[in-house]
C-alpha cells in the first residue's frame, strides 16, 4: 500500500487524478458508438473508486445509462437493467438497430 501510494504520488499527481475523475463524471456518449463509450467509461471508471466495486454496480449502471444518447437511453431506460455487462450489451444492440 505504501509503495502504491508513493508511486502514484510521484508518477500520477493528485491534480491529474482529479482531472480524470472529472472527465469520468462528465462523460457522455455523444458521437461515439456504444462500444467506444463503454470502453472509455471502463477506462475512466478506475479513477472514481466509488464506481469500481461490485457493491455499487447499480450506481455504475445508472451512471452509464445517464451518459447514453437520448434515443438509446429511452429504449434502455424502461428496462432498469442493473447488471453492467448486460446493460452494455443491450445498449450495443439498440445502437446497431437505430
Amino acid at each position: 500500500a505504501r509503495f502504491k501510494r508513493e508511486f502514484l504520488t510521484k508518477y500520477f499527481p493528485a491534480d491529474e487524478r482529479n482531472r480524470k475523475v472529472i472527465e469520468f463524471m462528465e462523460l457522455k456518449q455523444g458521437g461515439m458508438i456504444v462500444s467506444e463509450y463503454a470502453a472509455k467509461f471502463e477506462d475512466l471508471c478506475r479513477f472514481a473508486p466509488h464506481y469500481s466495486t461490485m457493491e455499487v454496480e447499480e450506481d455504475k449502471c445508472v451512471k452509464f445509462e445517464n451518459g447514453l444518447r437520448p434515443d438509446i437511453k429511452q429504449l434502455i431506460g424502461f428496462s432498469e437493467i442493473r447488471n453492467f455487462p448486460m446493460l452494455v450489451n443491450k445498449s450495443r444492440i439498440c445502437d446497431k438497430d437505430s
